[in-house]
């Protein structure tokens, strides 16, 4: 029993000092930071060695693209990444006195200190030493390449808290004063930093094209976007004033030319985008064999002598080639491979079965068009 009291009176010795950390962290406003990749009282921009190059971006043909001289970057950062950072990160106009970025120090200092300054902004840190050992810290992981963010946060962060730039209004911010989504007038004052967006579309010709102009805005700053098309009707149902939909298939090719026309982010990469389809859809059989079809083609074509590389005119002739597939697998889907059961397809408007096939029939179908292509994939 002695041993029993002792062990219950160690036992309440920890509750108390736990309940004492407890009560003492909800007293604290903020995070604290140690110091781990940078020293006290020294800049970890400073605390590397840089050299000057030249950056190239050629064609397969040898054409240039793009080139900038007298770059300042680490001096152990190899030439690829160099010229990553240069081509797509750098900011090209509106930086005051040299009117574009020229040093990766530049673009390490707008993000980390933008993002500090969000943080003290809504309070996220104990104390003014806190905040700048946060963001001594992130430079230390940037400039060392201990890590590294998405596309868009290089490309938009502090751009307008270090240079004034300001972009086009349209995107949506989060007002924490009126707890509401308000529409911007700057997009840089609040910079999209997100790389994945999901968007919703009806079966209603508005909100379709009302999804083309949210893309647009998705992807002039950078970002990607993805939305499953599984509510649109297919080509095999009426529309409500008569006549029959154009389906889903058609729509999906005006997405492709849209997002094949814009170049995310002011840069020469493309659009991201991801498209999905249920697999009780109408159309899935021609969903899924869609990107392989158009490959073939552009197969043919490069055999009577266009170009071959995936910018040539080839590709740029054939559709289906701005998106990343997908198609959307239930458990009931898999159960019916599984017993080699059937599969129905379903109108969209009606509940009604459209179509029956095998299941193992249609994953033969998605496992083929995938070694053809790599599309769809599976979700």
């Amino acid at each position: 029993m002695e041993g029993y009291w002792k062990g219950r009176a160690m036992e309440e010795t920890i509750h108390s000092k736990l309940a004492k950390v407890v009560k003492l962290e909800k007293s604290r406003k903020g995070l604290s930071f140690k110091r781990y990749f940078s020293r006290e009282g020294s800049d970890p921009l400073d605390a590397v060695k840089y050299a000057r190059r030249r950056s190239v971006i050629s064609e397969p043909d040898g054409s240039v693209v793009f080139e900038m001289d007298d770059v300042e970057v680490p001096e152990d950062w190899t030439q690829l990444a160099t010229d990553i950072v240069v081509s797509k990160y750098f900011r090209k106009a509106g930086v005051p006195g040299t009117g574009r970025e020229t040093s990766v120090k530049q673009v390490i200092h707008r993000i980390a200190g933008a993002i500090r300054a969000f943080g003290e902004e809504q309070g996220y840190f104990a104390t003014p030493l806190d905040a700048e050992v946060f963001e001594h810290e992130l430079s230390a992981l940037l400039v060392t390449q201990r890590g590294a963010f998405n596309s868009p946060v290089w490309f938009n962060c502090g751009l307008y808290q270090s240079y004034g730039i300001k972009g086009s209004g349209g995107n949506w911010h989060w007002d924490d004063g009126r707890q509401a989504p308000v529409v911007l007038d700057n997009n840089y004052e609040h910079p999209q930093c997100s790389a994945c967006f999901i968007q919703r579309v009806e079966d209603d010709l508005m909100s379709i094209f009302g999804l083309v102009q949210k893309e647009a805005r998705v992807f002039k700053y950078g970002s990607g976007t993805g939305t499953n098309f599984s509510r649109l009707r297919s080509k095999h149902e009426k529309l409500a004033g008569g006549g029959t939909s154009s389906g889903v298939m058609s729509f999906l090719e005006v997405f492709d030319k849209g997002a094949g026309a814009t170049k995310s982010g002011g840069t020469t990469r493309r659009a991201a985008k991801m498209v999905i389809l249920d697999m009780d859809h109408p159309e899935i059989v021609d969903f899924i064999r869609w990107k392989a079809k158009e490959e073939r083609k552009a197969k043919i074509l490069i055999a009577a002598g266009m170009e071959s590389n995936f910018n040539g005119e080839a590709y740029a002739t054939v559709s289906g080639q701005n998106s990343n597939n997908s198609v959307r697998i239930t458990d009931e889907f898999m159960k019916a491979y599984e017993n080699d059961a059937e599969w129905k397809t379903s109108e969209r408007t009606t509940g009604k079965v459209h179509e029956t096939f095998k299941a193992r029939g249609l994953m033969r179908e998605i496992a083929q068009a995938a070694w053809e292509c790599a599309d769809p994939g599976v979700q």
